[in-house]
C-alpha cells in the first residue's frame, strides 16, 4: 500500500510536468521500476502507458478549450503516429535500440542549445504552412517521432513540441496541444500491444491514471495562464533533465 501511495504521488507530478511540455516518463517510469523491481519490465511499461494516456488526453482537452487546433492537419498526423508507433513497438522486440540510446543525449543537447540561443524561439505563433503542405509535413514528423516513441520513447512529447515550433512556426502553447494529441495516439498504439499481450497492471494503472489526470489539469491550467514564455522555460528544464537521464542510461549504467 505504501508503494502504491508513492507511485500515486509520482503519477501526479508526472502528469503535471507532462501537461506542460511532456517528459512525464522521467518521473513515472523510474518510480515504477524502483517500487516494483520484481515485475517484468514490459508490464511496468504497459502500466505506465495506461496511466499516462489518460493524463495526456485530459491535458489535450484542456488546451483545446483555449487554443485553436487545425484538425485537418492533426487527424492525419495522429493516425500516422499511431501506425508508426505500433510498428516501432513491434520492431523493438527484434532489434534492441542500443545505438539510438547512445546518440540520444547529443540530439537532446542540440535541441537545448538551439532553444536557449534563440531567445524568441516559440514565443510567437506565426504558422509557416497551410493546406496540404502542412498536412504532409505533419504526417512526416508524426511518422518519424511516432516510430521513435514505439521503438525507444524518452522525450517524445518534447521532440514533437520542438519540431512543430521550429518547422511549423507555432508558439510553444500551440505546439503543446499538437504534441499532446500525437502523444495520445502513440501511447494508444503501444498500449494496444501491451494490453493484448497481458502486460498491464490494470488496478494500479487506474489509480495512477486518476493521479495523472489531477496533475495534468493543474499543469495545463498553469501553462495556459502563463503562456508560451513559461512553457519555453519548463521545456528547457525538462530537456536538460532528459540529457542527464539518457546520458546515464547510455554510458554510465
Amino acid at each position: 500500500m505504501f508503494d502504491w501511495m508513492l507511485l500515486s504521488v509520482a503519477a501526479f507530478f508526472a502528469g503535471f510536468v507532462d501537461a506542460i511540455v511532456g517528459g512525464g516518463g522521467l518521473v513515472q517510469v523510474p518510480a515504477l521500476f524502483s517500487m516494483l523491481p520484481g515485475t517484468a519490465p514490459a508490464t511496468l511499461l504497459g502500466t505506465n502507458k495506461f496511466a499516462s494516456i489518460w493524463g495526456t488526453a485530459v491535458a489535450a482537452r484542456n488546451y483545446m478549450q483555449k487554443v485553436s487546433v487545425r484538425w485537418g492537419m492533426l487527424v492525419p498526423a495522429a493516425l500516422t503516429a499511431f501506425a508508426f508507433s505500433f510498428f516501432g513497438a513491434y520492431l523493438v522486440t527484434h532489434i534492441p535500440p542500443t545505438q539510438l540510446r547512445k546518440a540520444l543525449p547529443f540530439i537532446l543537447a542540440a535541441v537545448a542549445v538551439y532553444t536557449f540561443m534563440k531567445k524568441e524561439f516559440g514565443t510567437q505563433d506565426k504558422p509557416l504552412f497551410s493546406g496540404s503542405k502542412e498536412v504532409w509535413l505533419a504526417m512526416l514528423v508524426a511518422a518519424g517521432i511516432g516510430f521513435y516513441d514505439g521503438f525507444f520513447g524518452p522525450g517524445t512529447g518534447s521532440f514533437f513540441m520542438f519540431l512543430f515550433v521550429r518547422f511549423f512556426g507555432y508558439d510553444f502553447l500551440r505546439a503543446s496541444v499538437v504534441a499532446k494529441v500525437l502523444n495520445v495516439a502513440c501511447n494508444a498504439a503501444a498500449l494496444s500491444w501491451f494490453g493484448f499481450s497481458g502486460h498491464v497492471l490494470w488496478l494500479l494503472g487506474g489509480l495512477m491514471a486518476v493521479c495523472q489526470i489531477a496533475g495534468s489539469v493543474l499543469g495545463s491550467q498553469m501553462a495556459i495562464r502563463h503562456g508560451a514564455g513559461f512553457v519555453r522555460k519548463v521545456f528547457l528544464v525538462v530537456v536538460v533533465a532528459l540529457i542527464c537521464k539518457t546520458t546515464y542510461d547510455g554510458f554510465l549504467r
